[in-house]
Protein backbone atom coordinates (compact mmCIF):
# COMPACT_ATOMS: atom_id res chain seq x y z
CA UNK A 1 0.00 0.00 0.00
CA UNK A 2 0.98 3.83 -0.61
CA UNK A 3 1.71 6.52 1.53
CA UNK A 4 -0.78 8.68 2.39
CA UNK A 5 1.67 11.31 1.31
CA UNK A 6 1.84 9.38 -2.22
CA UNK A 7 -1.80 9.06 -2.37
CA UNK A 8 -2.70 12.42 -2.16
CA UNK A 9 -0.33 13.99 -4.39
CA UNK A 10 -2.51 14.58 -7.32
CA UNK A 11 -2.55 15.51 -10.80
CA UNK A 12 -4.37 18.83 -11.60
CA UNK A 13 -7.48 16.93 -12.92
CA UNK A 14 -8.01 15.29 -9.34
CA UNK A 15 -6.53 12.16 -10.05
CA UNK A 16 -3.59 10.58 -8.53
CA UNK A 17 -0.11 10.69 -10.53
CA UNK A 18 0.11 7.65 -12.45
CA UNK A 19 3.58 6.48 -10.78
CA UNK A 20 2.25 6.26 -7.43
CA UNK A 21 -1.20 3.88 -8.28
CA UNK A 22 -1.81 0.58 -6.65
CA UNK A 23 0.86 -1.69 -8.58
CA UNK A 24 -1.84 -4.60 -7.99
CA UNK A 25 -2.34 -5.97 -11.70
CA UNK A 26 -5.88 -5.49 -13.74
CA UNK A 27 -5.50 -9.32 -14.46
CA UNK A 28 -5.31 -10.69 -17.77
CA UNK A 29 -7.53 -11.09 -20.53
CA UNK A 30 -8.80 -14.85 -21.45
CA UNK A 31 -8.04 -15.75 -25.13
CA UNK A 32 -11.94 -15.12 -25.67
CA UNK A 33 -12.18 -12.17 -23.89
CA UNK A 34 -11.76 -8.22 -25.35
CA UNK A 35 -8.15 -6.85 -24.58
CA UNK A 36 -8.14 -3.77 -22.29
CA UNK A 37 -6.25 -0.63 -23.30
CA UNK A 38 -3.43 0.82 -21.36
CA UNK A 39 -5.88 3.88 -20.66
CA UNK A 40 -9.02 2.03 -19.63
CA UNK A 41 -5.91 -0.08 -16.95
CA UNK A 42 -4.76 3.31 -15.66
CA UNK A 43 -8.13 5.03 -15.48
CA UNK A 44 -8.81 2.03 -13.23
CA UNK A 45 -5.83 1.86 -11.03
CA UNK A 46 -6.02 5.71 -10.67
CA UNK A 47 -9.75 5.68 -9.32
CA UNK A 48 -8.99 2.57 -7.22
CA UNK A 49 -5.97 4.73 -5.94
CA UNK A 50 -8.33 7.84 -5.15
CA UNK A 51 -10.55 5.70 -3.06
CA UNK A 52 -8.35 4.52 -1.00
CA UNK A 53 -7.50 8.35 -0.16
CA UNK A 54 -10.94 8.63 0.06
CA UNK A 55 -12.28 6.05 2.05
CA UNK A 56 -9.00 4.99 4.16
CA UNK A 57 -10.06 1.73 6.13
CA UNK A 58 -13.36 1.01 4.88
CA UNK A 59 -11.64 0.53 1.43
CA UNK A 60 -9.41 -1.24 2.56
CA UNK A 61 -12.01 -3.67 4.58
CA UNK A 62 -13.99 -4.56 1.45
CA UNK A 63 -10.81 -6.38 -0.03
CA UNK A 64 -9.38 -9.53 1.57
CA UNK A 65 -6.62 -9.71 -0.57
CA UNK A 66 -4.52 -8.37 -3.43
CA UNK A 67 -6.52 -11.15 -5.82
CA UNK A 68 -9.79 -9.42 -4.89
CA UNK A 69 -8.55 -6.13 -6.04
CA UNK A 70 -7.14 -7.82 -9.07
CA UNK A 71 -10.82 -9.14 -9.57
CA UNK A 72 -12.31 -5.92 -9.21
CA UNK A 73 -10.13 -4.28 -10.86
CA UNK A 74 -10.90 -6.35 -14.12
CA UNK A 75 -14.77 -6.02 -13.42
CA UNK A 76 -14.33 -2.27 -13.07
CA UNK A 77 -12.52 -2.19 -16.51
CA UNK A 78 -14.36 -3.96 -18.37
CA UNK A 79 -17.72 -1.29 -17.21
CA UNK A 80 -15.55 1.88 -17.63
CA UNK A 81 -14.39 0.92 -21.30
CA UNK A 82 -14.87 4.28 -23.18
CA UNK A 83 -15.55 6.83 -20.78
CA UNK A 84 -13.26 9.83 -20.45
CA UNK A 85 -10.75 10.72 -17.70
CA UNK A 86 -12.74 13.96 -16.92
CA UNK A 87 -15.99 12.12 -16.58
CA UNK A 88 -14.51 9.76 -13.89
CA UNK A 89 -12.99 12.53 -12.39
CA UNK A 90 -16.22 14.07 -12.31
CA UNK A 91 -17.89 10.82 -10.92
CA UNK A 92 -15.08 10.15 -8.40
CA UNK A 93 -16.19 13.47 -6.64
CA UNK A 94 -19.44 12.92 -6.86
CA UNK A 95 -18.73 9.84 -4.77
CA UNK A 96 -16.46 11.59 -2.35
CA UNK A 97 -19.44 14.06 -1.45
CA UNK A 98 -22.45 11.91 -1.17
CA UNK A 99 -21.32 8.08 -0.37
CA UNK A 100 -19.47 7.43 2.53
CA UNK A 101 -18.22 4.09 1.37
CA UNK A 102 -16.53 3.12 -1.98
CA UNK A 103 -19.40 2.83 -4.29
CA UNK A 104 -19.80 -0.67 -6.45
CA UNK A 105 -19.95 -0.78 -10.03
CA UNK A 106 -23.04 -0.65 -10.68
CA UNK A 107 -23.78 2.53 -8.37
CA UNK A 108 -20.03 4.14 -9.90
CA UNK A 109 -22.13 3.24 -13.53
CA UNK A 110 -25.33 5.42 -11.88
CA UNK A 111 -23.13 8.08 -11.29
CA UNK A 112 -21.85 8.24 -14.29
CA UNK A 113 -25.00 8.27 -16.05
CA UNK A 114 -26.50 10.83 -13.89
CA UNK A 115 -23.72 13.17 -14.16
CA UNK A 116 -23.80 13.12 -18.59
CA UNK A 117 -27.24 11.60 -18.82
CA UNK A 118 -25.68 8.27 -20.82
CA UNK A 119 -25.89 10.16 -24.09
CA UNK A 120 -29.93 9.55 -24.14
CA UNK A 121 -28.60 5.99 -23.70
CA UNK A 122 -31.68 3.85 -22.43
CA UNK A 123 -30.69 1.16 -19.34
CA UNK A 124 -29.74 -1.67 -20.82
CA UNK A 125 -32.93 -3.76 -19.26
CA UNK A 126 -35.23 -1.24 -20.72
CA UNK A 127 -33.38 -1.22 -24.20
CA UNK A 128 -33.87 -5.18 -24.17
CA UNK A 129 -37.79 -4.72 -23.66
CA UNK A 130 -38.10 -2.19 -25.88
CA UNK A 131 -36.31 -4.11 -28.79
CA UNK A 132 -37.80 -7.20 -28.40
CA UNK A 133 -41.77 -5.77 -28.08
CA UNK A 134 -41.01 -3.99 -31.35
CA UNK A 135 -39.14 -7.04 -33.17
CA UNK A 136 -42.20 -8.00 -35.31
CA UNK A 137 -42.23 -4.27 -37.30
CA UNK A 138 -38.89 -2.49 -36.27
CA UNK A 139 -39.39 -0.13 -39.70
CA UNK A 140 -42.56 1.18 -37.31
CA UNK A 141 -41.20 1.98 -34.36
CA UNK A 142 -39.98 5.29 -33.05
CA UNK A 143 -36.61 3.94 -31.47
CA UNK A 144 -35.93 5.56 -28.19
CA UNK A 145 -32.24 5.57 -29.69
CA UNK A 146 -30.34 4.04 -32.65
CA UNK A 147 -28.03 1.74 -30.29
CA UNK A 148 -31.11 0.25 -29.52
CA UNK A 149 -32.53 -0.67 -32.93
CA UNK A 150 -29.06 -1.61 -33.61
CA UNK A 151 -28.48 -4.15 -31.47
CA UNK A 152 -31.84 -5.62 -31.96
CA UNK A 153 -31.19 -5.77 -35.59
CA UNK A 154 -27.69 -7.59 -35.26
CA UNK A 155 -28.48 -9.92 -32.78
CA UNK A 156 -32.00 -10.73 -34.92
CA UNK A 157 -35.41 -9.93 -35.01
CA UNK A 158 -36.79 -12.89 -34.86
CA UNK A 159 -34.21 -14.62 -32.14
CA UNK A 160 -35.37 -11.72 -30.05
CA UNK A 161 -39.08 -12.92 -30.63
CA UNK A 162 -38.67 -16.57 -30.67
CA UNK A 163 -35.49 -17.60 -28.34
CA UNK A 164 -35.70 -17.67 -24.15
CA UNK A 165 -34.53 -14.31 -22.61
CA UNK A 166 -31.99 -16.24 -20.70
CA UNK A 167 -30.29 -17.13 -23.77
CA UNK A 168 -31.14 -13.82 -25.89
CA UNK A 169 -31.17 -11.31 -23.59
CA UNK A 170 -27.25 -11.69 -22.91
CA UNK A 171 -26.06 -11.44 -26.29
CA UNK A 172 -28.27 -8.65 -26.97
CA UNK A 173 -27.06 -7.05 -23.78
CA UNK A 174 -23.71 -7.18 -25.10
CA UNK A 175 -24.42 -6.35 -28.27
CA UNK A 176 -25.91 -2.98 -27.00
CA UNK A 177 -22.96 -2.26 -24.50
CA UNK A 178 -20.51 -2.50 -26.99
CA UNK A 179 -22.77 0.08 -29.09
CA UNK A 180 -22.91 2.42 -26.25
CA UNK A 181 -18.97 2.47 -26.02
CA UNK A 182 -18.91 3.88 -29.35
CA UNK A 183 -21.12 6.43 -28.79
CA UNK A 184 -19.71 7.36 -25.55
CA UNK A 185 -16.68 8.17 -27.76
CA UNK A 186 -17.98 10.21 -29.80
CA UNK A 187 -19.45 8.02 -32.33
CA UNK A 188 -22.53 9.33 -33.93
CA UNK A 189 -24.85 6.44 -34.48
CA UNK A 190 -28.35 6.48 -37.29
CA UNK A 191 -31.17 4.48 -37.50
CA UNK A 192 -31.36 3.42 -41.18
CA UNK A 193 -34.12 4.40 -43.02
CA UNK A 194 -35.77 1.39 -43.90
CA UNK A 195 -38.68 1.08 -46.56
CA UNK A 196 -41.22 -0.95 -44.65
CA UNK A 197 -42.74 -4.08 -46.43
CA UNK A 198 -46.31 -4.12 -45.39
CA UNK A 199 -46.42 -7.69 -43.52
CA UNK A 200 -50.57 -8.37 -43.36
CA UNK A 201 -49.96 -11.15 -41.05
CA UNK A 202 -48.53 -9.04 -38.27
CA UNK A 203 -51.19 -6.15 -39.16
CA UNK A 204 -53.58 -8.94 -38.57
CA UNK A 205 -52.33 -9.59 -35.01
CA UNK A 206 -52.26 -6.67 -33.68
CA UNK A 207 -55.99 -5.25 -34.84
CA UNK A 208 -56.89 -8.99 -33.35
CA UNK A 209 -55.13 -8.14 -29.62
CA UNK A 210 -56.41 -5.19 -30.05
CA UNK A 211 -60.35 -5.89 -30.72
CA UNK A 212 -60.03 -9.07 -28.27
CA UNK A 213 -58.81 -7.13 -25.30
CA UNK A 214 -61.28 -4.55 -25.55
CA UNK A 215 -63.80 -7.10 -25.78
CA UNK A 216 -62.60 -8.89 -23.55
CA UNK A 217 -61.84 -5.74 -21.01
CA UNK A 218 -58.10 -7.42 -20.32
CA UNK A 219 -54.97 -5.25 -20.92
CA UNK A 220 -53.33 -5.72 -24.77
CA UNK A 221 -50.43 -6.87 -22.84
CA UNK A 222 -51.58 -9.74 -21.60
CA UNK A 223 -51.85 -10.70 -25.69
CA UNK A 224 -48.03 -10.22 -26.36
CA UNK A 225 -47.80 -14.11 -26.94
CA UNK A 226 -49.65 -13.84 -30.20
CA UNK A 227 -46.40 -12.05 -31.39
CA UNK A 228 -44.55 -14.35 -31.05
CA UNK A 229 -43.99 -17.34 -33.44
CA UNK A 230 -46.46 -20.15 -33.60
CA UNK A 231 -45.46 -23.64 -32.00
CA UNK A 232 -41.93 -21.77 -29.79
CA UNK A 233 -41.62 -22.50 -26.28
CA UNK A 234 -41.26 -18.96 -25.25
CA UNK A 235 -45.15 -17.96 -26.85
CA UNK A 236 -46.32 -20.75 -24.85
CA UNK A 237 -44.62 -19.95 -22.07
CA UNK A 238 -45.56 -16.29 -21.82
CA UNK A 239 -49.45 -17.47 -22.78
CA UNK A 240 -49.60 -19.78 -19.67
CA UNK A 241 -48.02 -16.54 -17.25
CA UNK A 242 -50.85 -14.40 -19.18
CA UNK A 243 -53.46 -17.23 -17.79
CA UNK A 244 -52.33 -16.82 -14.21
CA UNK A 245 -52.28 -13.40 -13.54
CA UNK A 246 -56.00 -13.89 -15.10
CA UNK A 247 -56.77 -16.76 -12.98
CA UNK A 248 -55.23 -15.13 -10.01
CA UNK A 249 -57.53 -11.92 -10.41
CA UNK A 250 -60.67 -14.06 -10.38
CA UNK A 251 -61.33 -13.91 -14.46
CA UNK A 252 -62.12 -16.87 -15.81
CA UNK A 253 -61.10 -15.97 -19.50
CA UNK A 254 -59.26 -18.95 -21.63
CA UNK A 255 -57.03 -16.78 -23.45
CA UNK A 256 -56.78 -18.46 -27.31
CA UNK A 257 -53.69 -19.99 -28.51
CA UNK A 258 -53.96 -17.99 -32.24
CA UNK A 259 -56.15 -15.48 -33.86
CA UNK A 260 -58.44 -18.23 -35.02
CA UNK A 261 -61.26 -18.02 -32.13
CA UNK A 262 -63.92 -16.51 -34.77
CA UNK A 263 -64.57 -13.05 -35.68
CA UNK A 264 -63.80 -10.40 -32.90
CA UNK A 265 -65.39 -6.81 -33.64
CA UNK A 266 -63.29 -3.79 -32.41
Amino acid sequence: MKTPDEILAKTENGLPRPSWTSRTPIGDEAPHQRELTVETKAHVNMIFARFMAIYGHKFKSCFETENEIRLAKREWALSLDGYTEAELVAAVNRCKETLAWMPTVSEFLAILRDLQGDWGLPGALAAYHEACYHAADPAQHSWSHPAVYLAGREVGWFRLRSEESDVVQPLFNYTYEQLCRRVRRGERLETPVVKAISDQQDNTTARFIQAYAQQQGIEEALLYYLTKPKGTRIRERLRMQAQQQLEARGITLLLPEDTSVGRVEP
